[in-house]
């Protein structure tokens, strides 16, 4: 099995940074796995100092098989950056990982990922590799399910599948009716996908991966979770871009390195009924709504 190449991208969380690669040195297929870090400009003087400790670490670090470091020389911001490295990467390589600079990883995350790249990678109904879950119980579940929606915490595709990656809001608006938009929205019970479609056309924010979420939801395609996360987000502090601070999404790491990976003609309809559940008793909290709005308002 061709491992596949990593792409980290970082930018101005020296601490959080170092939790993320220092997960990663652990992996299993570390020490085979080429590194692509991709680091962003300071976006202005205030964040030179710390974007500048960010690169000094990033220098030095080891324990892969080659390590590229991109330093922008502008400040590109996150979604431009990673859609950018993305495509760079992906279509040099036929298949990628991704990961951010707040995330940290179980040791086997790597050979999960590869794994599922190798099993998936000739289904073309499975767009998307998720190396994150939601805190959701696994009782009639094994260890891996497919269904409609991407999660962005650690993940992976193909080059076949990313090729139809568009970031066209107003084609999207258009085109999308009440019936998807609520589908989209996972049958209503999450309706901020939805709302940061609306966000990104309004310009309060500027993100990338609800626009991935959305082309794959207009091909019919599927996105495999594993059941118990090889992820944790360490960034829900409100220090990263477009983030607030909460953590109701966190769950102990999977240290299981032994995943079975099926193939299915359709969504997992016990594991949909599971997140269905998790948002209705997990909605975000009104002064969190408020927090978050008034961020990307003023931002």
């Amino acid at each position: 099995m061709a491992l596949s190449p990593i792409a980290l991208f970082v930018y101005n969380r020296p601490w959080h940074t170092k939790q993320t690669v220092e997960a990663l040195q652990k992996n299993e297929f570390a020490k085979e796995s080429e590194l692509f870090i991709y680091s962003d400009e300071a976006k202005n003087e205030d964040a030179r100092k710390s974007v500048d400790k960010v690169r000094e670490y990033i220098d030095k670090i080891d324990g892969f098989k080659k390590i590229t470091v991109i330093k922008r020389e502008k400040n590109w911001g996150l979604a431009n950056s990673i859609i950018d490295g993305v495509t760079s990467i992906v279509n040099g390589y036929g298949k990628i990982i991704v990961l951010e600079d707040d995330l940290v990883t179980s040791p086997y995350f790597l050979k999960f990922m590869n794994e599922a790249l190798e099993f998936y990678k000739d289904e073309k109904k499975v767009w998307h590799i998720s190396g994150w879950n939601y805190p959701i119980e696994n009782d009639g579940l094994e260890d891996t399910f497919l269904w409609r929606a991407m999660n962005c915490w650690g993940w992976a595709t193909w080059s076949d599948r990313w090729s139809y990656y568009e970031k066209d809001v107003q084609k999207i608006v258009t085109q999308f009716s009440k019936e998807e938009i609520k589908a989209f929205n996972i049958d209503g019970y999450y309706r901020d996908f939805w709302a940061q479609v609306k966000d990104n056309r309004d310009k309060r924010i500027d993100t990338w991966a609800i626009f991935w979420n959305a082309t794959i939801f207009q091909n019919s395609g599927l996105c495999l979770n594993p059941v118990n996360t090889f992820v944790r987000n360490i960034g829900n502090d409100g220090s990263g871009e477009n983030c607030i601070s909460y953590d109701i999404y966190q769950k102990e790491l999977n240290y299981k390195d032994d995943i079975s990976f099926i193939i299915s003609e359709g969504e997992n309809e016990l594991a949909l009924a599971k997140i269905k559940q998790f948002y209705k008793q997990n909605p975000y909290k009104l002064m969190d709504r408020i927090k978050s709005k008034l961020k990307r308002v003023f931002k």
